[in-house]
């Protein structure tokens, strides 16, 4: 497909005789924000993680920008530009949220990291100039000097995603980016991401806040029982009958 930039073809995945994903073919375009929905157990993070090489597909395929990322090591995968940030923020939370972004920004440009030689650097002027930068755009300046570990889940999860940006990802994948935020985070987090896609980058979303998804999305896939119901647009699959039977149910759409 024209400007395909991640394409998942004919995957596969089982667990002790339980098929997780089945027949899964979908196609992320460049540029464009993916949202993949449905219930609870659909194998929306089992896809996620055969993507990034957490997981092995049993048959089928993953390809990135061209090149298969099949049998590749999640670091791997991670320097081509494809970056997962996680339902569970994996933060350090004995180090300020400057210091904590600054991790990837020096990652990314010495291509390796070792947390006992952090300090030694933390004091880098363009990595810290960056991370506050990013901060700021979540709307977390006043925190910079905070232990991210004392930190609510909801400014946990706006960490992970300035720290997942920090690594300047060419493929951006979100599992629930905006679980156990308020309303109001919520709505700033759309907006932050909103500008992401004005500046071209491709995101894969898995988010269960409808709102969320209809404010980001260009086109949806829904999951249910491992197997792909829909894809479309957000108006197409908001008015499928089988989406509505399958996950958001009447008054939701």
């Amino acid at each position: 497909m024209e400007n395909t930039v991640l394409h998942v073809a004919d995957v596969h995945k089982s667990f002790a005789g339980l098929h997780a994903l089945s027949d899964i073919d979908l196609s992320v375009r460049e540029g464009e924000t993916h949202a993949i929905i449905g219930p609870n157990g659909a194998g929306k993070s089992t896809l996620l993680n055969v993507c990034i090489g957490r997981l092995k597909p049993d048959s089928g395929h993953v390809v990135f920008d061209g090149e298969n990322l099949t049998g590749k090591q999640p670091h791997e995968i991670n320097q081509l530009g494809v970056v997962r940030v996680f339902q569970t923020p994996e933060i350090f939370p004995e180090l300020s949220l400057l210091e904590n972004v600054m991790i990837p920004i020096l990652a990314k440009r010495d291509g390796s990291f070792k947390l006992r030689w952090f300090r030694r650097f933390s004091s880098e002027k363009t990595a810290r100039i960056e991370a506050e930068h990013l901060l700021s755009d979540l709307g977390m300046e006043t925190l910079i000097r905070t232990d991210a570990g004392s930190l609510s889940r909801g400014d946990k999860r706006r960490l992970e995603l300035a720290m997942g940006l920090a690594q300047k990802p060419r493929l951006l994948l979100l599992d629930e980016p905006t679980a156990g935020m308020a309303r109001h985070d919520t709505n700033a987090t759309i907006e932050l991401l909103k500008r992401i896609k004005a500046g071209g980058m491709t995101k894969v979303i898995i988010e269960h806040d409808m709102h969320v998804v209809f404010s980001l999305a260009d086109r949806i896939s829904v999951l249910a029982g491992g197997r792909i119901i829909c894809q479309g647009t957000p108006e197409e699959v908001k008015n499928d009958p089988r989406v509505k039977e399958a996950y958001l149910g009447e008054e939701q759409v």
